[in-house]
């Protein structure tokens, strides 16, 4: 009887032993349930915090963000400064094309000053001739050397000193700088009639030295172009310095002009009707062009291939032409109605364009829609993307859990 209840006590201990292991498996299986589920919770919650950059639009007409909706706080939102953005449409492009063009009919005119006459300057070489008279025929002033190949030195004839004056025999020394050749020559000859009758004088440039404009950047032959008795042109500059190199930006011209910088567009003064004949040069002007790869835009974002797009020689880059250096928005991952171009100023507000490039239409107002130096092109990812970049994160975590599980098992 008492061996009996020894049988039935340790049967007894080997249940509950038995059950014992089973809760605690029943347990950590649990656990790792929790875990799992966690995670997964995390992972659908932080579809609305994905990583990297993202620009949406809800209400296009507020520029509103639907993520800063119910998950920033009033006090960020305040304190964060509120960019509008601006629908792209036919009606904006063409406003922003009339402003670009007033601006440059204001700048052309601040600049035409009309062709000035040539005023002899300190340097100028001047030839001198009094007919009739042999016995000053052999004042020929300065000679050049015959073995001298250097351009600077000076032709045959009477230099004008630092001082702006000349000196002649008879006539002495006169201050001509600033005077027109014909005004010397009345000079000369009033000065020469207190020793000769009737002076016949003729005084012509032989080397224009004193007045010179400097073209640097993308041209062929950059340097200093003499300026002579024909007013120089903007062109005539240009074609003087060997005409633009492949990489010239034709909209950017820097005209610096007494201490001022002035940008001038050659393909929107040709474009408006304006001949860039109308802008002449003044002495000690410097004309830089600008290269093309310093006026580039980029393009980032769900593109196939984010880069820094370059303008064309005409120094026009529209929307259309930044994404096909891109090689288009990229179909698996883009959202084609998110499509964002930021153009950035120091001075004044930024602004920040939107385009919903899922209809055809829109095709036609990205071609329109020119482009400025320095713009940011930025095209968003899709609901899919930034699903994926968040379980990239937490797909460690998710097989952890799923791990511990099969292990409580």
């Amino acid at each position: 009887m008492i061996i009996l209840n020894v049988q039935v006590l340790n049967s007894l201990n080997k249940s509950s032993a038995h059950a014992k292991q089973k809760i605690f498996c029943s347990s950590k299986l649990k656990v790792s349930i929790a875990s799992a589920a966690i995670a997964m919770s995390s992972l659908l919650g932080g579809c609305a915090v994905a990583p990297g950059m993202r620009m949406s639009v809800a209400n296009p007409q507020t520029g509103s963000d639907s993520a800063q909706t119910g998950s920033t706080s009033t006090a960020a939102t305040l304190a964060t400064p509120q960019i509008p953005i601006t629908e792209l449409d036919i009606d904006v492009i063409r406003r922003l094309q009339d402003e670009r063009r007033k601006a440059q009919q204001l700048q052309v005119k601040l600049l035409s000053t009309g062709p000035q006459p040539y005023g002899v300057g300190a340097g100028d070489v001047l030839q001198i001739v009094v007919w009739d008279h042999p016995e000053i025929a052999a004042a020929v002033g300065a000679t050049q050397s015959q073995s001298s190949t250097r351009p600077a030195d000076p032709y045959a004839g009477f230099v004008v000193d630092q001082a702006g004056n000349l000196t002649y025999p008879y006539a002495g020394t006169m201050h001509v700088a600033g005077l027109r050749v014909e005004d010397v020559q009345r000079r000369l000859a009033s000065a020469l009639a207190q020793y000769f009758v009737n002076p016949q004088v003729t005084v012509r440039m032989a080397s224009y030295r004193a007045h010179q404009v400097y073209v640097d950047g993308e041209v062929r032959t950059p340097g200093a172009v003499s300026v002579n008795d024909v007013p120089m042109s903007l062109y005539e500059a240009i074609s003087r310095a060997g005409g633009f190199t492949e990489s010239a930006d034709q909209s950017d011209l820097l005209l610096v002009r007494n201490g001022v910088s002035h940008r001038v567009d050659l393909t929107q003064m040709v474009a408006s009707g304006i001949s860039p004949s109308r802008l002449y040069l003044q002495s000690g002007d410097l004309l830089r062009v600008v290269a093309r790869d310093e006026n580039d835009v980029y393009v980032m974002g769900e593109v196939t291939k984010p880069l820094s797009a370059i303008p064309r020689r005409t120094g026009r880059i529209t929307l259309a032409d930044a994404l096909a250096q891109a090689g288009s928005v990229n179909s698996s991952t883009a959202d084609a109605s998110q499509m964002f171009v930021i153009r950035g100023s120091l001075s004044g507000t930024p602004e920040v364009f939107h385009l919903d490039g899922r209809s055809p239409v829109s095709m036609l107002v990205a071609k329109e829609f020119d482009l400025q130096p320095k713009d940011v092109v930025y095209v968003d990812g899709n609901g899919l993307v930034r699903f994926n970049r968040v379980l990239t994160l937490l797909i460690p975590a998710i097989n952890a859990g799923l791990t511990a599980g099969l292990v409580a098992k």
